[in-house]
């Protein structure tokens, strides 16, 4: 069974700086897209990062320019790192992956407990 950790959340001012970290177990890690989400209360999880296993990115519109998605497959890791944050920032934010489905339906694992990101002054 896959196991998802994230870290590295906690409360910055607008316009701060943060690195998320997601440490998977299994050994097919390289072969999965990664993704960061992320729930804001009384809000459903959405997609806000994505990166293929080839490298490939992509962002939702909300975080163009600002977040920037990377991963290590050496280390069965993916990092979010987050630029010029905004207290609409504020979420739980959390990361998955997909083989066979899509981002909006990841298969790699059960989701962890995510990290707490809170943007406010």
């Amino acid at each position: 069974q896959v196991q998802l950790v994230e870290s590295g959340g906690g409360l910055v001012q607008p316009g701060g700086s943060l690195r998320l970290s997601c440490a998977a177990s299994g050994s097919r890690f390289s072969v999965y897209a990664m993704g960061w989400y992320r729930q804001a209360p009384g809000k459903q999880r959405e997609v806000v990062a994505g990166i293929t296993s080839g490298g490939r990115t992509q962002y939702a519109d909300s975080v163009k320019g600002r977040f920037t998605i990377s991963r290590d497959n050496d280390k069965n890791m993916a990092y979010l790192q987050m630029n010029s944050l905004k207290p609409e920032d504020t979420a739980v934010y959390y990361c998955n992956g997909y083989f066979y489905t899509n981002f909006d339906d990841p298969d790699f694992g059960s989701w962890g407990q995510g990290t707490q990101v809170t943007v406010s002054s």
